[in-house]
């Protein structure tokens, strides 16, 4: 029986090739984002991948309108097997460049956009005993850095609520499951449409991974959501190992490298259109696809995909071994002059 799936976030980028990654599954997909040419492209694509698709435009920031859509799709397949919360606005600029009503809107889509989507999934999902709710993360919700205030603090959110969900579903002695996964950095349209302050271009800080491998990890963590977390790429780890035994040279790493490693060589023209409130894909020619700009520099493959896959309990870690793995980070930092 196919899978009955509900991605957030499916118009570009990491939703849009998830999508795509369900549907040669032929599972049924139902896609929820604002962008109307995104969604008819993300449509498409599931079509073509073998799967079926149903495409409902919605702001996740609406509670209301997302439990609409949950209710829509389980009217056209039947009772959704797995929610992928995907959604995210962000503004590129220091913290006393972002004014307040932008905070607020990067937390309602970023932060409540996950909320809203597990609460929905939940609804539906606990009373039948089965689903499985997979948070897309980033390293960047484990470790901070600057000129993305407001993405990193809504990111370290879905990491707080999700905890203390995943209790309660414990406590409940619960068959639903609650899995994240944490990504690197993406190629994916966001650098192109995110409001941005910065002088030159926005990019993702290297090294940067297509969407399908992050679109691989989410589809294997819905397959298996007993753990906790997996993390998605060799940076991930590397930061997030980083920020456990050396966050304090990691500060200093960053402030020294955090703004020129996010910006492109290229000045960026003052007033470009971004999509913090209004969609960049709603009219005829406007489907950004998953992909970005930075093809030519993004791997589609990670070993430490393999690792997070198989990796032994945290227990069975030899910790040693990570303490070397801080000890090599802590030469590299040093090597750039950062002690």
């Amino acid at each position: 029986m196919a899978q009955n799936v509900v991605i957030t976030g499916a118009s570009a980028g990491i939703g849009r090739a998830t999508a795509r990654e369900f549907g040669r599954r032929g599972a049924n997909v139902v896609l929820l984002a604002r962008g109307q040419e995104g969604l008819r492209g993300a449509a498409r694509d599931v079509e073509e991948a073998g799967g079926r698709a149903l495409a409902v435009p919605v702001d996740v920031a609406d509670h209301a309108a997302v439990r609409a859509a949950a209710e829509q799709a389980e009217q056209r397949f039947g009772p959704i097997d797995v929610w992928v919360n995907v959604a995210f606005a962000s503004v590129f600029a220091p913290f006393t460049e972002i004014g307040p009503e932008e905070y607020r809107r990067v937390t309602e889509v970023a932060y409540l956009g996950f909320v809203h989507g597990t609460m929905v999934a939940l609804e539906r999902m606990k009373p039948r005993d089965r689903g499985t709710v997979v948070q897309v993360g980033s390293a960047l919700g484990g470790r901070s850095i600057p000129l993305q205030s407001a993405y990193c603090g809504a990111k370290h959110a879905v990491n707080g609520f999700t905890e203390s969900v995943r209790c309660e579903l414990l406590h409940e002695r619960s068959n639903v499951r609650i899995t994240v996964v944490q990504m690197p950095a993406v190629n994916t349209p966001q650098f192109s449409w995110v409001r941005s302050r910065l002088p030159r271009h926005p990019q993702p800080v290297p090294p940067i991974y297509q969407p399908e491998l992050a679109a691989r990890a989410v589809a294997f963590a819905a397959d298996h959501p007993r753990r906790k977390q997996y993390w998605a790429g060799a940076s991930t780890a590397a930061t997030l190992l980083a920020q456990k035994f050396a966050a304090p040279l990691l500060d200093r790493y960053l402030a020294r490298t955090g703004y020129d490693s996010q910006q492109t060589g290229r000045r960026e023209a003052p007033g470009r259109p971004d999509n913090l409130w209004q969609p960049l894909d709603a009219g005829p020619g406007e489907d950004h696809g998953a992909h970005g700009t930075f093809g030519d520099r993004a791997h589609g493959r990670s070993p430490q995909m393999w690792l997070s896959r198989h990796a032994l309990p945290v227990s069975a870690v030899s910790v040693p071994a990570l303490g070397a793995a801080a000890a090599l980070f802590r030469h590299r930092l040093h090597a750039h002059g950062v002690r």
